[in-house]
């Protein structure tokens, strides 16, 4: 078998022994490489001409089920995919031959059976209506005929199996367009041979695996757009099948899809007789809350939600039935605040966020007086709604949350953050009261000495303000003073209930910048949280958002922050990315004081990693080293991110004056960078040939750069010639990425610019050698290569007048880099060559480069596109 399927596809033969000994290698042989081989034989053999003599053969009855399955999966293919080959005048032979095969089949193989089913459930597609008109109908007939070799029951369960598989086939099926339209209206008209038959089965008393199939077609049946009221009597019998433990399931799944059609809102009448059946379940709801039953209590919802979600505009048009509507939302919100904690006890109320959205934008979307009477019923269930999601997003005590999986806590954060969205989202139509409310009950919990008050009650209410304060504008809120007041009085004993604290403190900020005076109230928490480990996430980022958002109202508090930064990133309490964001928050705060006040805090907070990086430069290179050198520069480069006293682009109109530090002499960054640069060069001088130290080298003077702007001029002679330098010895991606921002930045400044001209044609040389050399292991290379020619062709197109540019080398560069797999990269030229080819007339040389090229440019394109 190995050597016959090593030989060309002509010469092979598919037959039956073959593909009989290749399926017993698939299943059988231990050597995957060999199981491989069979593999794609096996498929070569399906689309090949001799299956349709092997087909019919494998499906003898003495064969095992894993030949008859691959027999009567060719003949699925073979009809699916090649139907264009099969004559015309085969078709009822073809039909009747699987007809046959079926009825062998009733009583034999389950999967042998779907598949076959699914065989002339395409073949039927292919044939409808023209060919064959009332296919479905004469399905039916055809079972329902008295055989003496098929059981009944057996019967009954092969014309289910087909008629379920005969929409599923449909929706996957690869009719054209136009095709499909034509089959769908003709499955729809069919529906009526099919429905009156699964409603016969499921009113009498069949046994329970006939029921399913029935519910099973029914669901699949739906699907295909039937309208809603012809669904109605099967519908029914959906509902009475979920008394019934076994058919549950399968029934919420029928109504489900039922209920979800897109087409069943025209069918309002429908829907109202819906919703009694629906209220209907409501103590069989409450009895499987009652009794821990979530598979129950979740299909029940399921079916509820299905309904309220899908067609809650149709419904609240019903103004006359608004009662009954609103009975449904209740039962909704029941299902929304079900007994436990999600995902451990229950797993339902997940199911009915949506629902809320959903029944808020229809609420909206009327005109303002309808929206006025529908507010006046939906806003009290709204703010019952406020109270149940926070009641469902409280922690369980202490001892039930330690004993859940990592997992299952996982699931939980997911929840909460859904519960906060949707938090925010309602606030969109309840507004200030809600605040209101949510404060007034926080006070309620913080000054109840009568009974004491748990922790996850008050975590639950600060979570409610801290999810609205965080993406909506509160600054006009008259309770958000009091809230500050508050917050020191909480008894914090609680890692979850610190970390609710924090973030709340972190999404009032901008409200804190517009009222400075309470900044003390909660600063000293946040500083105290720092030194917490466990709280590392939610205090560094607070701290962050304070000092971007108040950074003018801080410094008499610097001297206090900087200190205690200090001290918590020495005893090395927090990750790394913590770390940078710590670093990132003392450049906001160090940029509004006054530049002598700079420089000395500069010099305490990096002066401890400056004669670290010394002693690390001094030493050999190992993993060790390295990892500290690169959160050392990573440190530096995040403080240098945010440190910036030259430009208030983010500075509120009516800040002070006085506010704002005065320059004299060079930026402070730029000094300090002056006074590490020889050091920073000995680290590259032992370390050049590791991307990720250069990479973080980069990192500190690139991120400087986007934020001096023009203050860092003084750095550009040293630091063009370090790049140079760099780049000339071991070409990397970061050093291209640099002079990129130095040309983009300076490109205007004739006094600076001379040395950046220089660097920029110096990579360029090295960078064209890679090319000559061959450039496809270097795809970062030549993707920030593209977007350094790119950026320069737009900020400064004289560069390409240079005596030394080699223009048509560039192109050429161009064009290979046209044929990088890697999408960025192509993106990346495709910038270069937009920006080059409409500046032909602006510069002689590459005005004759295209001339020459340009064919060759078209020609790479089309190849790519």
């Amino acid at each position: 078998m190995d050597r016959e399927r090593g030989e060309s596809e002509d010469n092979l033969d598919y037959s039956v022994a073959n593909v009989e000994k290749a399926l017993h290698q698939l299943y059988y042989d231990p050597n995957i490489d060999n199981k491989n081989l069979a593999q794609k034989w096996l498929m070569q053999a399906q689309i090949s001409p001799q299956a349709w003599q092997f087909s019919w053969a494998l499906l003898n009855p003495n064969k095992v089920p894993e030949i008859q399955y691959f027999g009567a999966s060719a003949l699925h293919i073979k009809i699916s995919r090649y139907w264009n080959d099969i004559p015309s005048d085969q078709y009822e032979s073809l039909k009747s031959q699987l007809f046959n095969q079926i009825a062998c089949f009733a009583s034999g193989s389950k999967i042998v059976l779907t598949r076959l089913c699914v065989a002339l459930a395409s073949l039927a597609l292919n044939m409808m209506p023209e060919r064959w008109p009332n296919a479905v109908g004469d399905m039916v007939k055809m079972f329902q005929t008295e055989s003496s070799d098929v059981d009944g029951k057996a019967r009954c369960m092969a014309l289910l199996e087909l008629l379920t598989v005969l929409p599923e086939e449909f929706q996957t099926s690869r009719l054209p367009q136009y095709r499909k339209g034509e089959v769908r209206n003709a499955l729809a008209q069919e529906s009526g041979a099919v429905f009156p038959l699964l409603q016969q089965l499921l009113q009498t008393d069949s046994p329970v695996f006939i029921s399913q199939k029935a519910l099973k077609c029914f669901s699949s049946w739906v699907q295909l757009d039937i309208p809603l009221m012809d669904c109605e009597s099967l519908m029914q019998a959906s509902f009475s099948s979920l008394q019934n433990a076994e058919l549950f399931d399968t029934a919420v799944e029928a109504l489900v899809n039922a209920i979800s059609q897109p087409d069943a809102q025209r069918y309002v009448n429908t829907l109202l007789k819906l919703i009694p059946q629906v209220l209907q379940l409501q103590e069989q709801l409450r009895q499987a809350v009652q009794n821990g039953d979530m598979e129950t209590s979740h299909g029940i919802c399921r079916i509820a939600v299905a309904l309220g979600e899908n067609h809650s505009r149709a419904l609240l048009e019903q103004v006359e039935h608004w009662q009954t509507f609103l009975a449904l939302v209740n039962m909704i919100m029941f299902c929304t605040g079900i007994p436990g904690h999600y995902p451990v006890n229950e797993t339902t109320s997940s199911l009915t966020l949506t629902f809320w959205y959903t029944l808020q934008d229809d609420i909206m979307s009327f005109e303002a007086e309808k929206q006025v009477v529908y507010l006046q019923v939906y806003r009290p269930v709204y703010f019952q709604l406020v109270d149940v999601l926070l009641h469902k997003a409280q922690f369980p005590s202490d001892e039930e949350y330690s004993s859940w999986s990592s997992d299952e806590k996982e699931q939980f954060r997911i929840y909460r953050v859904d519960i906060s969205d949707t938090l925010m989202y309602v606030y969109e139509m309840l507004g200030a009261e809600l605040l209101s409310n949510l404060y007034d009950k926080l006070g309620r919990l913080l000054t109840n000495t009568e009974q004491p008050t748990s922790w996850q009650h008050i975590e639950a209410c600060l979570y409610g303000f801290q999810s609205i304060a965080e993406t909506n504008d509160v600054n006009y809120s008259d309770v958000i003073p009091g809230l500050i007041g508050l917050i020191p009085r909480i008894n914090i004993s609680n890692v979850q209930l610190a970390d609710t604290v924090m973030f709340t403190i972190g999404a009032l900020a901008e409200w804190l910048a517009d009222h400075p005076v309470m900044i003390n109230s909660v600063l000293p928490l946040v500083l105290h949280a720092l030194g917490n480990p466990e709280l590392s996430i939610s205090s560094v980022s607070t701290l962050k958002k304070i000092c971007r958002e108040c950074k003018y109202d801080l410094p008499p508090y610097a001297a206090n922050i900087v200190a205690v930064s200090q001290e918590v990133l020495m005893k090395q309490i927090h990750k790394t990315s913590q770390c940078m964001w710590l670093m990132q928050a003392l450049g906001f705060l160090l940029s509004a004081l006054q530049v002598e006040e700079i420089l000395r805090n500069l010099h305490s907070l990096i002066s401890p990693y400056i004669q670290q990086l010394e002693k690390l430069a001094e030493e050999p290179p190992n993993p060790s080293n390295k990892l500290a050198i690169i959160h050392i520069l990573g440190l530096l480069s995040n403080l240098f991110t945010t440190l910036d006293i030259s430009h208030h682009d983010d500075e509120p109109e009516g800040s002070e004056a006085k506010k704002k530090p005065t320059l004299q002499g060079p930026n402070p960054v730029v000094v300090v960078l002056q006074q590490v640069f020889q050091l920073i060069q000995k680290v590259l001088s032992k370390w050049l040939n590791d991307a990720q130290v250069v990479e973080a080298v980069c990192a500190i003077f690139e991120k400087s750069v986007k934020t001096l702007l023009d203050d860092f001029a003084p750095m550009i002679p040293q630091l063009s010639e370090m790049l140079g330098q760099m780049y000339s010895t071991i070409p990397q991606a970061s050093a291209l990425e640099l002079t990129r921002q130095l040309v983009h930045i300076f490109a205007n400044d004739s006094t600076h610019f001379v040395p950046v001209k220089a660097l920029f044609l110096l990579v360029t040389s090295v960078t064209l050698s890679i090319f000559q050399q061959g450039p496809r292991d270097h795809p970062d290379i030549v993707d920030s290569f593209m977007q350094l020619l790119a950026q320069a062709l737009k900020r400064k197109p004289d560069l390409f007048l240079a005596e030394n540019c080699d223009v048509k080398a560039l192109f050429q560069c161009g064009i290979i880099s046209l044929k990088f797999p890697e999408a960025p990269t192509v993106k990346a030229t495709c910038m270069f060559f937009t920006e080059l080819l409409p500046r032909c007339r602006e510069i002689q040389p590459i005005g004759l480069v295209v001339h020459e090229n340009g064919k060759l440019l078209l020609q790479a394109t089309l190849e790519v596109c």
